[in-house]
């Protein structure tokens, strides 16, 4: 697929399923409560059906809230090694644009450090030091990128089609933050996606010139998600496994514990 380059364990307190071997892990998946100030968040987690800790990547969803796309990309890093956890991050359901929009900035930036604490907390005993990898998807980008620019905790980001201008009216910018941003970024972007001017891309290449900011040529947006009309397979590969890549030399390694 032609691509342009920018230079430059809990208490178990939910079922999870066990999949055969695939890839090089077999694994454990399945829903998460996540404890999110007073309450509990919508999570789901996969990770190694293995004894031993694991480098964690937190998935923030797109537009749509938490789904399939979140899940399958959950499932696809614990097949290489990571416990991945995805978080709804939305107060409500129905119009997914309403909810993104009564959700302020601080509000998601406050809830990702809880569900860090959560994860570095005495109840979790399979997360590989207190440094975690985030993944945003569209406007979940928006809060990794806002959250790595802020948080010691956050030890490499991964955004995938995230608008990188057009929210003046939110409460912070994400161009503020891209000049300012201390750790490994990749970017994963369509050169046919009718949402996002490439153009903001060459620009973020521009002001975070050690990240990697990547176009697919004639993929669209939502390229990674099967069901959106910009879906190309063949980007959506590539766009995986440079994921796994990323995260793998960004984040501490697995350490499977020898039974027996």
């Amino acid at each position: 697929m032609p691509i342009t380059v920018f230079p430059s364990d809990t208490q178990e307190v939910i079922d999870l399923a066990v999949l055969a071997h695939e890839g090089t892990y077999p694994i454990m998946f399945g829903s998460l409560p996540l404890p999110v100030g007073a309450g509990h968040r919508t999570g789901y987690l996969a990770r190694p059906d293995e004894a031993g800790t694991f480098p964690v990547v937190v998935v923030i969803p797109d537009l749509t809230g938490m789904g399939s796309l979140e899940k399958d990309l959950c499932r696809r890093l614990a097949r290489s090694g990571f416990a991945a956890i995805a978080v709804g991050l939305y107060r409500s359901d129905g119009d997914p644009l309403a909810a993104y929009n009564g959700l302020s900035d601080s509000r998601a930036l406050t809830d990702l450090d809880e569900v860090h604490e959560f994860i570095i907390s005495d109840d979790v005993n399979w997360n590989a030091g207190d440094k975690l990898g985030l993944l945003g998807l569209d406007v979940g980008g928006r809060f990794a990128l806002l959250k790595a620019a802020r948080a010691r905790w956050v030890a490499s980001v991964a955004v995938a089609y995230t608008p990188l201008a057009g929210d003046d009216t939110r409460e912070l910018q994400v161009a503020d933050s891209l000049g300012s941003l201390p750790v490994p970024v990749l970017g994963l972007y369509a050169s046919d996606d009718e949402l996002i001017d490439t153009g903001s891309v060459d620009e973020a290449q521009t002001r975070n010139e050690h990240g990697q900011w990547l176009l697919y040529d004639g993929a669209g947006h939502g390229f990674l998600d099967p069901t959106a009309d910009g879906y190309d397979e063949s980007a959506a590969e590539d766009a995986v496994a440079r994921l796994i890549a990323f995260f793998t030399h960004t984040l501490p390694p697995a350490t499977v514990e020898e039974l027996g």
